[in-house]
C-alpha cells in the first residue's frame, strides 16, 4: 500500500472540523490502509462491564481529505483488501440488538480465534471469514455525524455485507475535501446483524479513491461485480424501501435514458430488496440510545439488464 493510517487516528465522529490525517489526489490509484481498533471489545471481554470502558465504541480512522472534492460530487472508494488479525469478538451489549430480551442485562463477550481455517465461533463451528467494512462515510456539511447510529446520507455505520473487497462504494460529498473515514471491520456478519454486533475484528482496509464530479447522491450506492446496490434510508421501513427504489428508478431513467415503463417493468421482475444493517436511519430515541429508529434497506439491480 502507498499510505498507512494506523488506528491512533481513530475518531468517534465524522466531521470536517477534524484535522486530516492524510491529503490525497483522487484517481491516482494510490492505495490507503485504514487500520481499525478492537480495543473496546477486548476490554468488554476482560471486564464484562460497560462502566469500566476507557475507550469509546466504533472509532473510525481518518479523515482523508480528497483534493478537488466539492459538494455535489461523489467519492468512488474501491475496496481492494481487508486484512484481519488473529482474533475477533462476539459481544452482546445490554439493551441492544434483536436478542436483547433473551440475552439479558449482562455483557456477553467471547474471543473468536481467526486463522487460515476461518473464524472459530464455537468449539464446533468454524466459518470461512467474509471480511467487510461496517462503517464508512464522509463528513456532513455542518456539525458531526455519529459513528454508531443512525446511518446517514453520507454513509456511516451502515453494516452492509456488500462493503467487501471488490466493491466500489459511492459516497456523497457534502463539504470540500469530503473527509473520508473508515472503521468497524467485521470478520463475518450475517445479513441484518441480529445482535447489533457482528464478529468484530481489528484489521486494515486497503482502498483507493476516485472522484466523480457532479454526481449528487442522497444515499450511498455500491457497485459489485454483477450488481448495483442502492441504499434506502427512511422511517418507517416502508419509506426506506420507497427511497431506495426511487434512486434505482432514477438511475435507469435519468442516468441510462430508459423509459419509465421499461424501468418499472424490469424492476418489478428482477430488483430485489433486503434488510440492511440495524443502525436505523433517524436519530435514536434519547431515552433508549441503542434503539434504532427507521431502517436501512438495500435494493439490488443486476448489471446484466443494462
Amino acid at each position: 500500500m502507498d499510505h498507512f493510517l494506523d488506528n491512533t487516528y481513530g475518531k468517534f465522529e465524522f466531521s470536517a472540523s477534524e484535522t486530516p490525517a492524510l491529503r490525497i489526489a483522487p484517481g491516482t490509484g494510490e492505495r490507503i490502509g485504514f487500520e481499525t481498533s478492537d480495543e473496546v471489545y477486548r476490554q468488554l471481554h476482560e471486564h464484562g462491564d460497560m462502566d469500566k470502558l476507557t475507550v469509546g465504541i466504533n472509532p473510525v480512522t481518518g479523515p482523508v481529505y480528497v483534493e478537488g472534492a466539492e459538494p455535489g460530487d461523489a467519492l468512488a472508494v474501491t475496496i481492494h483488501d481487508i486484512q484481519l488479525i488473529d482474533r475477533g469478538w462476539s459481544v452482546s451489549l445490554p439493551g441492544s440488538g434483536a436478542l436483547q430480551d433473551l440475552m439479558g442485562a449482562e455483557v456477553f463477550a467471547r474471543r473468536i480465534p481467526i486463522d487460515h481455517q476461518g473464524a472459530h465461533v464455537t468449539d464446533g463451528h468454524t466459518f470461512p471469514t467474509r471480511p467487510m467494512i461496517g462503517c464508512i462515510g464522509t463528513a456532513p456539511a455542518e456539525g458531526t455525524n455519529s459513528t454508531i447510529m443512525p446511518t446517514y446520507g453520507q454513509g456511516g455505520n451502515m453494516d452492509l455485507t456488500e462493503c467487501r473487497p471488490g466493491a466500489v462504494v459511492y459516497l456523497p460529498v457534502m463539504t470540500p475535501g469530503a473527509y473520508l473515514s473508515i472503521g468497524d471491520i467485521h470478520a463475518i456478519m450475517a445479513e441484518g446483524e441480529s445482535s447489533f454486533v457482528a464478529i468484530e475484528a481489528q484489521g486494515t482496509a486497503v482502498v483507493s479513491v476516485d472522484l466523480v464530479k457532479s454526481m449528487p447522491l442522497r444515499a450511498p450506492r455500491i457497485e459489485l461485480e454483477d450488481e448495483w446496490v442502492f441504499v434506502g434510508l427512511g422511517e418507517p421501513v416502508q419509506e426506506s424501501i420507497k427511497r431506495g427504489y426511487e434512486d434505482m428508478f432514477r438511475f435507469l431513467t435519468i442516468d441510462h435514458g430508459w423509459s419509465a415503463g421499461d424501468a418499472y417493468a424490469v424492476m418489478s421482475a428482477v430488483a430485489h430488496s433486503r434488510l440492511g444493517g440495524p443502525t436505523g436511519s433517524s436519530d435514536p430515541d434519547p431515552l433508549h440510545p441503542m434503539t434504532p429508529i427507521g431502517a436501512v434497506t438495500t435494493h439490488r439491480l443486476p448489471k446484466s439488464v443494462l
